[in-house]
């Protein structure tokens, strides 16, 4: 399923490979050339290329977790030359380019460049990628929710967020793994009375009924439904002091206390 390409160079396309029990590969392709996006396991990668007749000619990795990297090695095993390109730091086996924030990534066989934006918080290294109104943020934002901080800080995560809150609402934004119904019915707890989360449920369970993909979205939807984006919102820091007890009167203090609710919702 490809949705919402209309920023994209004519002829592209962007289609979601399953793996695992809930991850999304994003292959970005024309009809002969595809970029893929955070392959955690080579197997569906390569079935999709055999399946398609089309050559792969780069990857981009935003975060050095195995379920995003894992398929990297016996990807480029039998074309070592495509380019493979994450975050600095030489942590990740198999990256050719190491980029940072601002750095341009261009993708000569699509057409394309990409701008990173450094996204730390799910992991230190956590980079997006972001250009022709479409952004691969892997675990950072999610439909409905955003990453847990294996590594980072709350600051760092709310940070991070607010840099993507930043760009245009029509961004499209492809995110990693299936979580949407789960987000949406913590950000029903933390926002009862909010009518867009409840309209959005709706749409989410009719797709999942028929095992269709919630994502890609829109990222102004993110802003009306997602308490992670929304931690300056009354109705959001009022559930959030409510649950630790206290007044919280800082937006950090109000996004730490809603993703350790989360945490264990």
């Amino acid at each position: 399923m490809s949705t919402m390409n209309d920023t994209l160079p004519s002829g592209l396309q962007v289609t979601p490979v399953r793996a695992f029990s809930d991850n999304y590969i994003w292959c970005i392709h024309d009809t002969e050339n595809v970029v893929v996006v955070d392959p955690g396991d080579a197997d569906p990668v390569l079935a999709f290329l055999k399946d398609r007749n089309l050559t792969l000619s780069a990857i981009l990795i935003t975060h050095h977790h195995h379920d995003h990297t894992g398929g990297v090695t016996k990807l480029i095993s039998t074309r070592p030359d495509i380019p493979v390109i994450g975050p600095q730091g030489g942590h990740i086996r198999g990256i050719s380019q190491a980029v940072r924030e601002g750095d341009d990534v261009t993708l000569a066989s699509l057409d394309l460049t990409f701008k990173v934006i450094e996204v730390p918080g799910h992991t230190l290294d956590h980079i997006a990628f972001y250009g022709h109104n479409v952004l691969f943020c892997g675990d950072t934002l999610f439909n409905g929710g955003c990453g847990r901080l294996f590594e980072g800080t709350a600051q760092q995560m709310l940070t991070s967020l607010d840099k993507l809150k930043h760009l245009p609402g029509t961004t499209t934004v492809y995110c990693a793994h299936e979580y949407t119904s789960a987000n949406l019915a913590f950000a029903a707890a933390v926002e009862p009375d909010n009518d867009a989360i409840r309209e959005y449920q709706s749409v989410v369970n009719a797709l999942r009924e028929d095992d269709e993909p919630t994502v890609p979205c829109a990222l102004s939807m993110q802003l009306d439904i997602n308490p992670f984006m929304r931690t300056q919102h009354d109705s959001v820091v009022t559930s959030a002091s409510r649950k630790s007890d206290e007044p919280l009167t800082d937006e950090v203090s109000v996004f730490a206390a809603i993703r350790e609710w989360k945490d264990n919702f």
